[in-house]
């Protein structure tokens, strides 16, 4: 006896029927879709990231300038690229960065309200040009008295007429500022509607000769330059601005026009980020930008005027943080940066490789080894042979033997564990082979006159050598 109870339902088979080819299909499939997610993940590991940059200029030249940058950034494949939004003015610019619309901008540094701003890099230096008419008698702020000064640019540049207004007393002498379109420029001074000019603008060749060809169209008669010489005090009021001397013949060289350097006021135009900004994302920029400005310095040579901020902790403008890493040389090195990701690499191939040997495992399988222990699915099917109701249901207990069998047969060649166990499912094959060769015979009594089937008879069906599982 076994101790089966009759009659209690035997514990189901469970074999994997894919065949070969199915199971092929199944890792062909599991390793497309793992080559996949790794494509996916490296594009967007590398993908660039686009920074949105707003810049304005009342000439339009800061727009082309950046827009000029952009185009050769997408065309290198740069890691980090610019999407702009154009602006009418630089203050606009600087209005769009303060509101949170756009990560970057090209703002003047009088601009105000760049709490969030950090500085990038330097894109130019606007110079303050007071400019007199040729023949005028104006050669000094201390004497301008009850004149007009037509402002080119207006509003932006509203806090410099305070400064000077306050700094010389210009209300009090009846000194007016008129703000003045770049298209009014020419007739004003025609007609005379102001005596004297104020414009920004950098001390580049291309707005030296616009300023000549405003007051004298044919370049002989040159203007004169108004020096303010309190600049270095202003500047250390107002530390956006800086204490500069134009050089000696900057309209004219010779006879120099100047004829000696005069003293004034500059202000820088900045490139600048949000403070919240990744900081190697602005090295990355930084770094990008400057070899942009290699590249293109060519075909625009305002490019020469791209400078580095100051970096000195107490700046008027502090540097990004990660722009100072790049201006001090202290990017991380190749391990500092990719070390993480080289230890985690043969990790992953290590996993890579464990799941390939299960899988060769799994391919080699002709079929799934059952659920559950071997002897306990044999012994199992005694309560069945004792109830089988006839030769056809002991046909198929048969027939499940020798898939039993012929799984563990399978199982043995991989695993030296299961082909410890041979012996033992021998002799449970034997004693199943003695119950149904019983059962057979008890049926056979049951139905004296019955026709024995050549292919169920026990006498024409050798199984015992059948179900005996081979040695290891």
């Amino acid at each position: 006896m076994d101790g089966s109870t009759p009659g209690a339902k035997p514990p189901q088979l469970h074999l994997t029927r894919l065949s070969r080819q199915q199971r092929i299909l199944v890792v062909a499939g599991m390793a497309c879709l793992l080559a996949a997610a790794g494509f996916v993940t490296y594009r967007w590991y590398m993908r660039p990231t686009t920074l949105t940059v707003a810049v304005g200029s009342q000439d339009g030249e800061a727009p082309k300038l950046v827009a000029a940058i952009a185009a050769h950034l997408a065309q290198t494949g740069a890691p980090v690229r610019l999407g702009m939004k154009e602006t009418p003015t630089a203050l606009e610019a600087a209005a769009s960065f303060a509101s949170g619309a756009v990560d970057l901008a090209v703002v003047r540094g009088d601009a105000g309200n760049m709490e969030q701003a950090r500085a990038v890099l330097v894109v130019t230096r606007g110079v303050v040009l007071l400019v007199a008419p040729p023949g005028s008698p104006i050669d000094d702020l201390d004497n301008v008295k009850r004149v007009t000064i037509g402002v080119i640019g207006g509003e932006i540049n509203a806090r410099l007429v305070q400064i000077l207004t306050r700094e010389y007393g210009l209300d009090r002498r009846n000194v007016t500022f008129k703000p003045l379109a770049l298209q009014d420029v020419r007739p004003a001074v025609a007609t005379k509607q102001v005596a004297l000019l104020l414009v920004v603008a950098p001390l580049t060749d291309k707005y030296i000769a616009l300023l000549r060809g405003v007051f004298s169209p044919n370049g002989k008669a040159l203007p004169g330059l108004i020096a303010i010489e309190t600049a270095g005090a202003i500047a250390e009021r107002e530390r956006a601005y800086e204490s500069f001397d134009i050089p000696k013949g900057t309209l004219r060289g010779s006879p120099p026009s100047p004829s000696d350097d005069v003293t004034t006021l500059r202000v820088p135009f900045y490139l600048v980020a949000r403070k919240d900004l990744d900081a190697d994302l602005v090295t990355t920029l930084t770094e990008t930008l400057m070899n942009a400005r290699r590249d293109l310095i060519g075909q625009w040579p305002t490019l020469a005027q791209l400078a580095a901020p100051d970096i000195e902790p107490d700046a008027y403008l502090p540097a990004h943080p990660g722009a100072a890493t790049f201006y001090n040389g202290n990017q991380v090195s190749f391990l500092d940066k990719w070390g993480n990701l080289i230890f985690l690499v043969p990790m992953v191939l290590g996993g890579l490789v464990s799941v390939a040997a299960a899988a060769r495992k799994y391919l080699r399988e002709d079929q799934a080894a059952p659920k559950g222990d071997f002897l306990d699915h044999l012994y199992a099917l005694s309560a069945r042979i004792r109830t089988a109701k006839g030769v056809k249901e002991l046909d198929e207990i048969e027939d499940e033997i020798d898939r039993l069998l012929r799984s563990h047969r399978i199982v043995a060649v991989v695993d030296d564990a299961e082909a410890s166990n041979v012996t033992s499912l021998n002799v449970a094959a034997h004693r199943l082979e003695t119950l149904i060769s019983d059962r057979r015979a008890a049926l056979a009594s049951e139905q004296p006159n019955a026709v024995p089937d050549a292919s169920s008879s026990p006498a024409l069906r050798p199984r015992s050598s059948d179900r005996s599982a081979p040695a290891s």
